[in-house]
């Protein structure tokens, strides 16, 4: 398919999926209960972190824990006491669970007492073109403080080869505006043309069968392909495509 006609088809892919009624079926939904940014940010990270599995079990959880949190994120992570962490103990989401949640909540608070909140963090660290790096460094400061050697194997790291899929959709919410009203847009010292797409099983698969990607494996290096391949057909706003490839593949079974 040639450049113009791929580019006319996945842009009819955005606005095909890219719209209010994709909130209620992907996990996006959970963040979208909340108005305030640092509920937003949050909830959308443990979210996030949860984020690999069956969809409706990925949003159940998260709803569940956000009930553990009062409902209230982050007056939960900023004022909580140790008797109240106890009762995150028994959840669990695949590998994800009760004392990896504590280490979050811990973390989380370090990075808002002690580094100015989660956007201080990728917005110092991150480029104009890139934030795979800035995430690696959000990685180094979210477990400085003492923590469960366990719990570092729920934040991926670029620089380790890892297409930190999970993470980067975490990212899209946060900086992606384009007035849907899907993406939250609220971080705005971010640049969107800096964003990655959410490379995953998915994603991948369409995006090889469109030649957009012809690495095998979904890590790092194809991010950066799939990155490059994708900035040239929008370099302002490269991970709207994410919508394309994910429709075509989940809904679609492109």
């Amino acid at each position: 398919m040639k450049k113009e006609a791929l580019k006319d088809f996945l842009e009819a892919k955005v606005l095909q999926y890219n719209n209010r009624t994709f909130i209620d079926s992907d996990p996006i939904k959970v963040p979208h209960r909340y108005s305030s940014k640092e509920d937003i940010e949050i909830a959308a990270f443990f979210t996030a972190t949860i984020a690999w599995g069956n969809r409706k079990s990925i949003i159940n959880n998260a709803q569940r824990l956000m009930q553990l949190f009062d409902d209230a994120p982050y007056d939960f992570i900023m004022n909580h006491h140790e008797s109240d962490v106890e009762r995150l103990l028994p959840f669990v989401h695949r590998t994800f669970n009760g004392y990896d949640c504590i280490q979050f909540v811990k973390s989380l608070q370090h990075l808002y007492l002690n580094h100015g909140g989660l956007e201080s963090i990728f917005s110092k660290y991150g480029t104009t073109k890139n934030l795979q790096p800035a995430i690696s460094e959000f990685k180094s400061h979210f477990f400085e403080i003492e923590h469960l050697e366990r719990s570092k194997k729920h934040i991926s790291d670029p620089t380790k080869n890892s297409a930190a899929k999970r993470i980067n959709m975490f990212l899209r919410w946060m900086v992606r505006n384009d007035n849907t009203g899907v993406d939250f847009g609220i971080w705005d010292s971010i640049s969107m043309a800096s964003l990655s797409c959410p490379l995953d099983v998915h994603s991948g698969n369409v995006a090889r069968k469109l030649g957009l990607l012809k690495r095998k494996q979904n890590d790092a290096k194809a991010l950066k392909e799939l990155d490059k391949n994708l900035r040239k057909l929008d370099p302002s706003d490269p991970v709207k495509y994410d919508y394309a490839l994910f429709g075509l593949g989940v809904f679609e079974g492109f």
